[in-house]
């Protein structure tokens, strides 16, 4: 993974190191259901515990949060993220006020993204997806020693068609940006393992798959709503959902955890 010391070296233009031939990135994506628990409790303090505790130890690379601030404007903040950056060892992105709803938010409709530090962040975006109920996608732009990828978060409709037309608007976005390989992570709602629709190429402009797991509800995992998903062909693996008795009753989802190759070369 990036975190280790021989691709961090490489990350800064160390010859030794320029022999490496991938690099590899641990990932978790996590909807915290506004901390509200499957008791029907809120309580933040649960959600820090399980970062510290179940989270931290897995010296991510990129955390992705959804449901992290209030569902109603002005979307107010309820995490202390800056304690999750010095938990995780990650990087708070949001720190531009355009990457966040509002100065009372810490993410866009409720969506935060953490990255490792040695990921240079070259361009970023948040992008609104229609529906009645706000939904968002937050998208950052990284290089590592030549090696770009663009990391997504997103947490989309419960309604099937306006799903297709939410991952319509991404793809719409893709067209203009830079090509490079794309990872998504976050709550999709999709429930079918198979996805229908909204994942086509046609609809999204390429192939996004990723392995499916179930993660909702945490108490009895029946559907997939949560998924991470890359468009490089055999590029995620050791996809496995987290499920502590702390991580159950913090959220109604469970986290989900995997490892991405960055496999292009610019």
């Amino acid at each position: 993974m990036i975190r280790l010391i021989g691709i961090y070296i490489e990350c800064h233009g160390a010859k030794a190191a320029k022999t490496m031939q991938e690099h590899k990135l641990r990932c978790v994506t996590w909807n915290i259901h506004r901390a509200k628990g499957s008791d029907g409790k809120v309580d933040a303090n649960r959600v820090m515990d399980v970062i510290a505790s179940d989270l931290a130890p897995l010296r991510l690379d990129v955390l992705a949060l959804q449901e992290a601030d209030e569902d109603h404007r002005p979307h107010a903040r309820i995490l202390n993220v800056h304690r999750v950056a010095e938990l995780t060892g990650l990087s708070y992105v949001h720190d531009s006020l355009n990457l966040r709803w509002g100065r009372e938010s810490d993410g866009f409709l409720g969506s935060i993204l953490f990255l490792n530090k040695a990921l240079e962040k070259t361009h970023a975006d948040v992008i609104d997806l229609p529906g009645h109920c706000h939904r968002g996608a937050v998208a950052v732009e990284t290089l590592c020693d030549g090696r770009t990828l663009r990391i997504m978060t997103m947490h989309l409709s419960l309604w099937q068609p306006l799903r297709i037309v939410q991952m319509r608007v991404i793809g719409q976005y893709l067209r203009r940006r830079p090509r490079m390989q794309t990872l998504m992570l976050g709550d999709f709602n999709e429930w079918r393992p198979w996805g229908g629709w909204m994942f086509h190429k046609h609809v999204v402009g390429a192939t996004f798959k990723g392995p499916v797991r179930r993660t909702f509800p945490s108490s009895k995992p029946l559907l997939p709503l949560d998924r991470v998903m890359t468009d490089a062909p055999g590029a995620l693996n050791r996809v496995k959902v987290l499920d502590s008795a702390s991580i159950k009753s913090a959220s109604d989802h469970l986290p989900l955890t995997a490892t991405v190759t960055i496999s292009n070369k610019n």
